[in-house]
């Protein structure tokens, strides 16, 4: 199978490692035609993901025309607030019979849209109206690039309203240290994909503040609260948040050492501005953005979500991290389940 990744970031680079082992014939682009150049030659991302080796069979390009030429599938890898530009980029720059031919558009993307509080699927499909919904999966779950790229067991879904091509990512994208499990609700999955960031923020948070398991516990808990309540609201299927998309992902997030949402929080715990840890940052944090379209979200909802709320205060509002914890303790009282 041919297969092109849009994006050629540590997450990209990690599943061009995995599909090449399956044999399938893999190339990348990047946006950056100097970044695409040295990828190329030196077949390593020594910032982003030090240490792995890219297959010196994979084709490494700028060119958008190139990279569609005869492929099976795309998979879009690019952060989620650049996914409209690419795809419009797509639309100016690649033949549409080339467009045409793509079976399936694979999003590991994780985010939500903050002009237009529209999931990654949905962008997609305003971009590129050839572009059907049964021909779109979502990858998903706890699964750094880091580990996967070294094939640390790793278990992940693969969700599509078409369960064929689910089955067919499920069996195309398996390795022996990589399982997917098939699953039809899109909408959910991108949720859980999307708001764990902002959940793994104020666990980083808690961390830079140097509290501990007791207040990770009831935050984990909570925040998968808050990311059910948004997912009813918007159509998902309440199960896909205790599932691998969902508890997985979150638990994963808000305690590796890889993740960049984590450390994104410890940095404003230590007393930094938004825009001083982002210069710290070497990859994106897409729960920043994704704070934004949520907050919003809620709001256009009516749905509560509090740790959102301090969340988004403590990044835009000037809101210090201990106050934003004390808000969430002084809370009216009220039962668990509600």
């Amino acid at each position: 199978m041919n297969i092109g990744l849009l994006g050629a970031g540590s997450w990209a680079i990690a599943l061009a490692v995995l599909l090449c082992k399956r044999n399938h014939q893999v190339s990348m682009w990047e946006f950056d035609k100097n970044e695409a150049k040295n990828l190329s030659l030196k077949r390593e991302h020594t910032i982003k993901l030090p240490g792995i080796i890219i297959p010196e069979n994979v084709l490494i390009t700028n060119d958008l025309e190139e990279l569609f030429s005869d492929q099976d599938y795309i998979i879009c890898a690019v952060p989620a607030q650049t996914v409209r530009q690419t795809f419009r980029l797509i639309k100016k720059n690649v033949n549409r019979q080339n467009i045409n031919t793509i079976r399936s558009w694979v999003i590991v993307s994780k985010g939500i849209e903050c002009s237009t509080l529209s999931l990654v699927s949905d962008v997609i499909l305003d971009e590129i109206t050839d572009i059907t919904k049964d021909s779109i999966g979502v990858l998903s779950g706890p699964s750094h690039a880091e580990e996967v790229s070294r094939d640390i067991p790793t278990t992940v879904v693969a969700a599509s309203i078409n369960n064929d091509l689910a089955i067919e990512i499920q069996n195309q994208f398996s390795t022996d240290t990589f399982r997917i499990y098939t699953n039809n609700d899109i909408i959910g999955v991108e949720l859980c994909a999307s708001i764990k960031n902002i959940i793994a923020l104020a666990a980083g948070i808690c961390d830079g503040l140097g509290f501990g398991d007791n207040t990770k516990g009831a935050l984990l808990t909570r925040g998968m609260v808050e990311m059910t309540r948004l997912g009813k609201k918007m159509g998902a299927n309440e199960a896909t948040f205790s599932g691998l998309a969902g508890f997985g992902d979150l638990i994963t997030t808000c305690i590796s050492r890889h993740s960049r949402n984590r450390k994104m929080g410890e940095l404003i715990a230590s007393g930094l501005t938004l825009e001083k840890a982002l210069e710290k940052m070497v990859m994106v944090a897409e729960g920043i953005e994704t704070t934004k379209s949520v907050y919003q979200l809620a709001k256009k909802n009516n749905i509560d979500m509090p740790i959102t709320n301090e969340v988004y205060k403590t990044l835009f509002e000037g809101q210090s991290p201990l106050e934003a914890v004390r808000a969430l303790m002084i809370r009216q009282f009220k039962p668990e389940g509600i």
